[in-house]
């Protein structure tokens, strides 16, 4: 069964840093794209960032220069550096892994959506 287990999460003040972590387990085939998305109380989830397997990154413009996606392959996990919080930044976030169930789904690029159980970030002013 695959899992995606995420550390890292808590309360920080403004303008300081955190550093999550998401690691898969259970899957027979390597991840293709992974990400974190991130859910404000009462808005609707949207993408911080994403990295595909060869190390491509997409990140979204409120975070952009702030925060930093990169994984370890080997170690099937994913990390986002967030500096220079800020109390918007506040939002449960979640790691996304895009991961084939079958070898017909790893040759042609297809895979599922598997989801961590997400992490709060609360930044205090």
């Amino acid at each position: 069964q695959v899992q995606l287990v995420e550390s890292g999460g808590g309360l920080v003040q403004a303008g300081g840093s955190l550093r999550l972590a998401c690691t898969v387990s259970g899957s027979f085939f390597s991840p293709n794209a992974m990400g974190w998305y991130r859910q404000a109380p009462g808005k609707q989830r949207e993408l911080v960032a994403t990295i595909t397997r060869d190390g491509s990154t997409d990140t979204a413009d409120s975070v952009k220069g702030r925060f930093t996606i990169s994984r370890d392959n080997a170690k099937v996990t994913v990390y986002l550096q967030m500096n220079s919080l800020k109390p918007e930044d506040t939002a449960v976030y979640y790691c996304n892994a895009q991961i084939p169930q079958t070898r017909t789904q790893a040759l042609t690029g297809k895979a599922f959506d598997y989801w961590g159980q997400g992490t709060q970030i609360t930044v205090s002013s």
